[in-house]
């Protein structure tokens, strides 16, 4: 693409403003020069005609795993940014869990280094403790200052409460977030599936959902007493967004994200035993399932991010009791997006982008998710009526690990545009 270019012809969908109609972009110098209304770009030579199609700000998927280092056969930072672009996403946030752990300054660099061949931003998240192991605190002054955007155990909920409190109270002078995986070992210890009426009857041992909550209200409580800023990673149970929804009410400082695979599938679901379903935290019920809707609604549940999970074939070809959790999702967002929240009334499209867009980059303290002069040339361009059908012949990653292979799903990026860059096209 030229330094200098018109988008033209679709209508944009602002998170910002709720303005959802016709709108050309003008790009210079790899940002957002001018948003005009007036439609004047159609005529401007250089234009992109994008008409028929929708035009949002870049999509933000604050929650993947990318497995570099450690395990790259199952994903690495440049393939992950393949994905990224592939589903929609300009910008990828990559968890801590890697081996070893991004624990330090030199880890968080290594990132930012392997980020720059990609096609995607890629912004990583450290440690709250020197290995995740849960036992002392990281240099996460440091890891800031390299570039981390927040701090998480994530792949495990830090167990200790007085290591969190002194983690919120830690970086509360940078205003950053902890990202919090809300679950109790000692209750969820041995589970391979939801606690419920299924677990039993498919003689699986069974993850209550108290093991999300009690940690839920733990860490709710020690932000509201520390002043800290805590997001809620993954949510998925009601009593989750309950607990959420009553801290917000009372001003604490606190975000929430849902997964696609945990606003659309249940653990009945499991009978199947297909390993592809085994995440954490669980599939759960479908009054959990209506219960996260809604809190995307009403705005209790702040964010859609995917979980991003990798597993080799190997690995999740084994016994549903030892096969890892996780399963992949940033080419099936979008679709999963459109099929299950708007086309359902669920959400609109402003509100459905504002949690992909604009409300990821305000948690995190990122630049983009707003059609805003300056802001970075991000878009993600998206047929909203295109059928397709997930294919894993079409995936990017390096994994294959999805439970919606085979599911026929309305709406896709058909266009994705990086710094003034088209770095994914299916036009």
């Amino acid at each position: 693409m030229n330094n200098e270019m018109v988008l033209t012809g679709a209508k944009i969908v602002d998170p910002v403003t709720g303005y959802f109609g016709p709108a050309d972009i003008y790009i210079a110098d790899r940002k957002i020069s001018r948003v005009d209304k007036k439609k004047k770009g159609a005529s401007t030579k250089g234009a992109l005609n994008l008409k028929g199609l929708y035009l949002c700000p870049g999509f933000i998927d604050m929650h993947v795993h990318l497995r570099e280092p450690g395990r790259e056969d199952e994903e690495t930072v440049q393939s992950g940014a393949e994905a990224a672009v592939a589903g929609g996403f300009t910008a990828v946030v990559c968890m801590p869990n890697t081996e070893p752990a991004l624990d330090s300054a030199e880890a968080i660099k290594f990132v930012i280094e392997r980020a720059q061949a990609g096609k995607a931003r890629v912004y990583p998240v450290g440690a709250i403790t020197v290995g995740r192991k849960g036992e002392a605190l990281a240099p996460m002054l440091e890891m800031a200052q390299t570039g981390a955007v927040a701090f998480s155990d994530d792949g495990s909920g830090l167990q200790n409460g007085h290591l969190m409190r002194r983690a919120l109270e830690y970086i509360r002078s940078i205003d950053m977030p902890i990202i919090s995986h809300c679950e109790y070992d000692d209750l969820a210890s041995g589970g391979v599936m939801n606690e419920s009426f299924t677990s039993t009857v498919l003689g699986m041992k069974g993850i209550p959902a108290i093991a999300e909550e009690l940690m839920v209200a733990r860490d709710i409580m020690l932000a509201e007493y520390t002043g800290g800023r805590v997001h809620i990673a993954h949510v998925s149970t009601s009593g989750s967004v309950e607990l959420i929804r009553r801290a917000k009410r009372a001003r604490v400082r606190v975000t929430a994200e849902a997964a696609p695979h945990h606003f659309t599938l249940t653990d009945e679901l499991i009978k199947s035993f297909n390993t592809n379903l085994k995440v954490n935290p669980p599939l759960r019920t479908k009054k959990d399932v209506d219960a996260i809707k809604k809190g995307l609604k009403e705005g209790v549940i702040d964010v859609i991010a995917t979980d991003h999970a990798p597993h080799s074939i190997e690995e999740k070809e084994m016994e549903f009791d030892f096969a890892p959790c996780g399963m992949i999702g940033l080419e099936t967002a979008v679709g999963l997006v459109v099929t299950e929240l708007i086309k359902k009334r669920i959400l609109s499209w402003p509100e459905a982008v504002a949690k992909i867009t604009v409300n990821p980059a305000r948690i995190l303290n990122l630049p983009g998710g707003k059609f805003e002069i300056g802001a970075p040339a991000d878009f993600t361009i998206i047929n909203p009526a295109l059928e397709w059908v997930v294919s894993k012949d079409d995936f990017r990653s390096l994994s294959k690990n999805s439970p919606f292979v085979g599911r026929k799903l309305t709406g896709k990026a058909v266009m994705t545009i990086v710094g003034g860059e088209i770095v994914h096209s299916l036009i």
